[in-house]
């Protein structure tokens, strides 16, 4: 999904290079999304929120990858505190893409994620970029949030 999103910008992005699953600095396992460089340098972790899978059937799990506080969910959560904890030389954010649906709507779900997040790491506001009319039958519409991390908050980090 990721590689999709980035290949339906690249015109976009004249003098950025893009890497993807790149390792951390800290950590030459763990990969990162998504690696911008150009006039700025980007860590970007990506997570998608789709309530219904591609089948139409319920994903009754996702909140745990959106808002678990435990390392071992991998979740938007703890990307948030492995980013500021990463030592990367660039600026860092984590990306949410959520798809909606008329009894799922995004908003709750965006807000406890914030909620959470910001007791851990200092965040700048979001300015979601909604987008509508694709063509897949259960995924149709939905946003594309980011925040940019500008430092850890908590003692428990």
């Amino acid at each position: 999904m990721v590689e999709l999103a980035l290949a339906a910008v690249s015109d976009r992005l004249n003098g950025v290079t893009v890497e993807t699953r790149v390792p951390y600095p800290r950590s030459g396992r763990i990969k990162c999304d998504v690696r911008l460089s150009g006039d700025t340098d980007w860590a970007i972790e990506v997570k998608l929120l789709r309530r219904l899978g591609d089948n139409g059937k319920p994903n009754d799990n996702i909140l745990m990858h959106i808002l678990s506080p435990y390392k071992q969910d991998r979740s938007a959560v703890t990307d948030c505190v492995k980013l500021a904890q990463s030592g990367f030389a660039a600026r860092e954010a984590v990306m949410i893409i959520g798809f909606e649906y008329p009894e799922w709507p995004l908003e709750p779900a965006v807000k406890a994620f914030e909620r959470i997040a910001s007791d851990l790491v200092s965040l700048r506001p979001c300015a979601p970029a909604r987008f509508r009319g694709l063509v897949h039958p259960v995924q149709r519409e939905g946003a594309v949030f980011a925040w940019e991390i500008t430092g850890a908050k908590s003692a428990f980090l």
